[in-house]
């Protein structure tokens, strides 16, 4: 119906056209992209690709990458008090090792942190800080 090409139009013409109707299209240098859902889970994209669509003021993204899915830091989570093992914390690991990779503190410092602050990446690290 559209012509018997088969494969779409090529990039390059597709970005022309975009062009010409007023949208411009740029690639977002992410190191990472989290999702938070209603249900308390968090959908990471870890090195996504990460394109943003600006069509007469409306921004759109688009990730491509795979996503882990976790439980949101943050959420209902295990209580801080008589010294709760690590394994039991609902403070995700990756939590902690940014946490301690940002402060220098042990891994320990970081999750006791983490805790104190309802799993608040930023006012963990100024805690530690």
């Amino acid at each position: 119906m559209f012509g018997g090409g088969g494969g779409g139009l090529n990039p390059r013409k597709m970005q022309q056209m975009m062009k010409q109707m007023g949208i411009d299209v740029d690639d977002v240098d992410a190191e990472e992209v989290i999702i938070r859902t209603s249900d308390g889970e968090e959908l990471v994209f870890s090195d996504p690709e990460v394109t943003r669509m600006d069509a007469r003021g409306q921004q759109t993204y688009q990730i491509v990458g795979d996503a882990e899915t976790r439980e949101a830091s943050g959420g209902a989570g295990a209580s801080a008090d008589e010294g709760g093992e690590a394994s039991t914390s609902a403070v995700p690991d990756a939590d902690v090792e940014i946490v301690a990779q940002r402060t220098g503190a042990s891994e320990d410092e970081a999750r006791e942190a983490l805790e104190a602050t309802d799993g608040d990446l930023a006012a963990a690290v100024e805690r530690l800080e």
